[in-house]
């Protein structure tokens, strides 16, 4: 039985690691609800009982053996170090650690071994948990060459400012967020723009699909875009292949990979949407097809719930493979 603390647990984020822990029966002996000075004397059910937030501080960590945090770079970067020096293994959803080389990027059906790098696990982008899996099997049965990745990510990928935004606008109210009204257009940006005219998030999915393949020269692109859906992100992928491939066989790797739903009937409507993975921790992939623009093109598209296997559960399936394999 362990100790966790969960940072950021009035977020959306926070409130997902909660249902997932309660979902999967984690075997925690106490649980420490953490958030900011604003937030702390809430209190949130928990395995029918009321927990009280507290407030994070640097003694917050103290008897914790595992720490999910999801408050932000800026508080995971000066609280993260702390809760591992008090003995807690941290799983960070933020994008603070993912590039740090010694810090492990993990999804676990992937390479989970990269967790004995460090007691600080970090939890890659949404958008790139659910990309890498399919990506993953691909590339282990035909060598990916070349990558570029086109997402349609969902408002909840912003948290809850982003979910009122749709929400407002779509009462045709001024939008207070994104820079555009999101209930009626695409909005191409996510993130900070970068010096070489990308975003910050397309940048983390080039950086993390990279680190997570251990292909740091591999030739990878995106494009992120937001679009006016509730949850649940999708990502149109094209992967060029050292190895010819049938489809057939294709189908098969991604079928036989885990976490992995194949969806892939395009004349009878088949094919993964947001009503697929809303709600669950599967990845669906469809529309799986040769790229007529390269030999050994294939292309794809994916959907994910980006706040459960994009966030919140990926953490959670990462500490349960901890404590299955004895390294918690």
């Amino acid at each position: 039985m362990y100790h966790v603390a969960i940072v950021g647990a009035t977020g959306l984020v926070g409130s997902q690691f909660l249902q997932k822990l309660e979902e999967v029966n984690f075997p925690i002996k106490s649980i420490r609800l953490l958030a900011s000075s604003q937030s702390a004397g809430k209190t949130i059910c928990f395995q029918g009982e009321e927990i009280i937030v507290e407030e994070l501080k640097e003694d917050s960590f103290q008897g914790i053996d595992i720490a999910l945090f999801s408050a932000g770079g800026e508080m995971s970067r000066h609280f993260a170090p702390i809760a591992v020096e008090s003995g807690a293994v941290v799983v960070d959803n933020s994008s603070c650690w993912r590039q740090d080389p010694s810090v492990g990027l993990v999804v676990p059906e992937v390479n989970f071994d990269d967790v004995n790098m460090n007691r600080l696990i970090a939890n890659p982008n949404c958008s790139t948990i659910q990309s890498i899996l399919p990506v993953k099997a691909i590339h282990d049965a035909f060598h990916v060459t070349r990558i570029h990745y086109n997402t349609y990510q969902a408002v909840s990928g912003s948290g809850m400012k982003g979910i009122r935004d749709l929400e407002q606008t779509q009462n045709n109210e001024e939008p207070i967020f994104y820079p555009y009204n999101i209930s009626k257009t695409c909005i191409p940006e996510i993130d900070v723009a970068m010096d070489n005219f990308y975003t910050k998030e397309e940048m983390k999915m080039v950086w993390e699909t990279r680190k997570m393949l251990h292909e740091p020269n591999l030739p990878i692109s995106a494009t992120c875009v937001r679009v006016p859906v509730l949850n649940s992100h999708a990502v149109s992928i094209a992967l060029e292949c050292e190895k010819p491939f049938t489809l057939g066989a294709v189908e098969k790797v991604l079928k036989d990979f885990p976490g992995i739903v194949v969806v892939n009937d395009i004349a009878h409507h088949q094919y993964p949407t947001s009503m697929h993975s809303n709600g669950n921790d599967l990845v669906y992939v469809g529309r799986i097809r040769r790229d007529l623009a390269c030999e050994n093109g294939i292309l794809l598209y994916v959907v994910g719930d980006n706040i459960r296997k994009g966030a919140a559960s990926n953490a959670v399936q990462i500490i349960e493979r901890m404590v299955k394999e004895h390294l918690l």
